[in-house]
């Protein structure tokens, strides 16, 4: 497998990673998932459409989530994404993997104590 496959398969999984924990909370439409993980990341991660949709409809295909159409805040059609028991049972797992490796990077990040100094 080459780097820029890993690499994307690593950065797929990242964003389904957020749009499972997302939809943790509740239903919600592909804008406002976006807005979400934008806000809630204080507006570090942005998410663009490009990435967005065809992370849901891959989540939609492994059965991770269903969707249904129905009417946004604003009084317009939308097709709302929700969770499936699959998909919470997918999101309590991907999230113990990534927070062990977010905590094994992050002692590789953390400045090296030499002893007796």
């Amino acid at each position: 497998m080459s780097t820029k496959e890993t690499e994307n398969q690593l950065l797929q999984g990242t964003l389904d990673l957020l749009i499972l924990q997302t939809l943790a909370f509740g239903r919600a439409h592909g804008h406002a998932i976006a807005r979400t993980i934008e806000h809630r990341s204080e507006e570090v991660l942005q998410v663009g459409h490009g990435s967005l949709y065809p992370a849901l409809q891959r989540l939609m295909k492994s059965g991770l989530i269903t969707a249904e159409d129905g009417i946004s805040e604003n009084n317009r059609k939308a097709r709302f994404y929700r969770l499936t028991r699959k998909g919470r049972q997918r999101l309590s797992h991907e999230t113990s993997k990534w927070q062990r490796f977010s905590l094994a990077i992050t002692r590789i990040l953390a400045p090296v104590v030499e002893e007796g100094k």
